[in-house]
């Protein structure tokens, strides 16, 4: 479940193969799409091998993760806008079977409850991307969070602001509440890939990796999940036992 690469582009490579198989098997595949720092290589990657094979990925749904409330989709740093500057507008998408929650939406429980149902309605997620926060939470399910919970409204954590405030003017600026999905919309995906890069994940993924199942650690879910991979880079992985760092993928 967990393996080690050298370094956050051979994870790229490895992911864009993975997702480029998954589109090849399956053209109109329902792909779960994470934002971030982590994710930037991965679809950097994808774009380049979309290009270079003439993959068709016209026949695409996507449902990313989670969304701020209160910014709008042209908002630079929504992730909308995140996902067109990345992804959406540098392939021939179906934009209208690109989905994220509505951060201005007037009722956001409502947009929760739809937005589940919309997963449901598309069969369920073949392939999820995830990240892992430095305390574990995927989305924006922080500890805590049940693992039977569907897409709901968060209140963001003074830390999770903290972490997230680099992408913003200030720390005032960051949102404090978001959309997110739920972590049992997340275990019904079919298979499920963490990624996790760079030494400031050391110690959450040390602890991922020791961890039972348990609502205090988010992540750990996905260890109960029948169909899942989790990726590090060395630096993330530094704490792990000497065997697992040792079984270094190209």
């Amino acid at each position: 479940m967990f393996y080690v690469f050298s370094n956050p582009q051979a994870i790229a490579e490895h992911v864009s193969e993975l997702l480029i198989a998954q589109i090849q098997k399956k053209n109109d595949s329902v792909l779960g799409l994470a934002t971030g720092s982590t994710m930037e290589p991965v679809y950097e990657k994808l774009c380049e091998q979309v290009a270079r094979l003439n993959v068709d990925v016209s026949g695409l749904t996507t449902f990313n993760l989670d969304e701020y409330i209160g910014l709008g989709s042209d908002h630079p740093q929504s992730y909308r806008y995140y996902m067109r500057q990345h992804l959406f507008n540098r392939l021939a998408f179906a934009q209208h079977r690109t989905f994220l929650p509505d951060g201005l939406c007037a009722d956001p429980v409502k947009q929760c409850e739809q937005y589940s149902g919309q997963i449901q309605q598309a069969g369920h997620i073949d392939l999820q991307l995830l990240g892992i926060g430095n305390n574990g939470h995927i989305g924006f399910n922080e500890p805590g969070t049940s693992f039977g919970s569907r897409t709901h409204v968060v209140p963001l954590t003074e830390q999770t602001r903290i972490d997230n405030s680099r992408f913003f003017d200030s720390l005032d600026e960051v949102p404090t509440q978001a959309i997110t999905l739920g972590l049992q919309d997340i275990m019904e995906s079919k298979q499920i890939i963490l990624i996790a890069t760079g030494t400031n994940k050391a110690q959450i993924m040390a602890q991922l990796y020791e961890s039972p199942v348990t609502e205090q650690l988010p992540a750990s879910v996905i260890k109960s999940h029948p169909n899942a991979m989790i990726l590090l880079d060395e630096q993330a992985a530094q704490f792990l036992p000497a065997e697992l760092r040792d079984t270094v993928e190209s």
